[in-house]
């Protein structure tokens, strides 16, 4: 049996120590808007159709139940990764834009279909990528 259609990955969490200041990083760094903000977390709008999620550690590891219905626990811890997807020839204005920001290019990866990423390091140590088309037959 096919499953029912998917249409994307909505939202993506990082587990982060302090909510403010992480989202003031990705407020600098990508001017993303905030959708909310909570001490639990916040949540902030990526290219207008995708959703950055920065829960404090420790922050949901209870449901929340109301009268709309129940959120189930998470959390999470250690160094997480996630990548942005960036158009090939906007990648050296991203190089620009994040030594601007004092944030350090810890890696470059050339990848065999052709596409190019930059690695750096969050706030909270999570690994970030900022990738090009070709890094997979399906980007």
């Amino acid at each position: 049996m096919t499953p029912p259609p998917l249409t994307g990955v909505l939202e993506t969490a990082l587990y982060v120590d302090d909510v403010e200041r992480a989202v003031g990083f990705y407020q600098d760094v990508f001017e993303f808007d905030t959708l909310f903000m909570t001490e639990r977390g916040a949540a902030l709008a990526v290219a207008g159709a995708q959703v950055l999620l920065l829960f404090r550690k420790g922050g949901s590891v209870e449901p929340i139940v109301n009268e709309s219905g129940t959120i189930p626990a998470h959390d999470g811890a250690g160094s997480l990764h996630m990548a942005f997807s960036v158009p090939a020839e906007a990648l050296f204005q991203w190089e620009r834009r994040l030594a601007k920001c004092g944030v350090e290019i810890i890696a470059k990866y050339n990848w065999p279909l052709g596409g190019e990423s930059l690695y750096f390091h969050d706030v909270d140590g999570h690994l970030i990528e900022l990738v090009t088309p070709g890094c997979w037959k399906i980007y």
